[in-house]
């Protein structure tokens, strides 16, 4: 480790403690920390990367949480881990000095989505669905289709900050034409075709509004559709609107599953008092009218 001359004290870190989100490094000083991975196991693991700016070797330890790692002279200990979903999170660390203080962690962990897949499809049955949709499934969501047919949460799921909820009975839909109510194809003409053009798949009808993938080449992306969007009259003018109001929930299939977690009561949000007006009006549909 550099010293700031000869005989003196070697240099420290400018802080004693840090945050490092998922795949960005922080500088500390005479280094930069980053963390390859996470597990929420038990027990709790992560790889930190030291890559100290003396050299160009950048040593990796793979700690449990409240474990101690090298960092040149200096000692740090993984403290604490905060996640918002399998690949958002949030990694503390702090450096071990004489007087530190023990302070329990305080994170969240994320839990992973509890899903039953209804089976698989062959390519027959794949085709024959995009007969019926009139359009190639998605790259993506035909995988994700062809591995899973559609899957049923275990209990209520949800992605932390949005308004809506997947539940037992509100599966993601896959190829059931015995049982419409889960049944993709179904989906479309029950879900989809009210309220937004051809170029929407509707692939779950959760509690609070819809989950829409597009049918163009080159988006991925998991769209969600407020139920408070969800009025007014049908048409083409109206469904621009609705889809100029399309929030994005995930990249891809696979994120969004990744962002997916089993829903816990003190994850709720506070119950809001909403003025009058706060939703959409259908009227603002008349003629395409935002």
């Amino acid at each position: 480790m550099p010293t700031t001359g000869q005989g003196e004290e070697p240099l420290r870190s400018f802080t004693e403690i840090t945050s490092i989100p998922n795949n960005v490094p922080v500088d500390i000083g005479h280094a930069r920390l980053a963390v390859r991975w996470v597990d929420v196991g038990p027990p709790v693991r992560a790889e930190m990367i030291v890559m100290p700016h003396w050299n160009e070797e950048s040593p990796h330890h793979e700690v449990t949480l409240g474990e101690t790692f090298p960092v040149g002279e200096e000692t740090w200990r993984f403290a604490d881990l905060d996640m918002a979903s399998e690949d958002e999170w949030e990694v503390t660390v702090r450096r071990v000095d004489e007087h530190e203080v023990m302070a329990p962690p305080t994170g969240r962990l994320w839990k992973p989505a509890r899903l039953r897949p209804y089976g698989q499809l062959d390519e027959a049955q794949l085709q024959s669905v995009e007969t019926a949709l009139g359009h190639p499934l998605p790259p993506d969501y035909r995988d994700w289709l062809r591995r899973n047919n559609g899957a049923q949460p275990e209990v209520e799921h949800h992605i932390p900050g949005m308004p809506f909820a997947l539940l037992p009975e509100r599966p993601l839909f896959g190829v059931h034409p015995e049982y419409p109510l889960f049944d993709l194809v179904h989906a479309q003409r029950v879900h989809r075709d009210p309220w937004l053009s051809p170029a929407w798949l509707v692939i779950a009808n959760p509690s609070g509004g819809l989950l829409v993938i597009s049918m163009q080449s080159g988006d991925e992306s998991v769209y969600f559709v407020h139920e408070s969007d969800l009025l007014g009259p049908p048409g083409p003018p109206a469904s621009v609107m609705r889809e100029r109001k399309l929030r994005g929930v995930a990249r891809s299939m696979g994120y969004f599953l990744g962002r997916l977690t089993p829903m816990e009561v003190d994850q709720l949000p506070p119950v809001q008092m909403l003025p009058p007006g706060t939703f959409t009006d259908s009227r603002n549909y008349e003629n395409g009218q935002a």
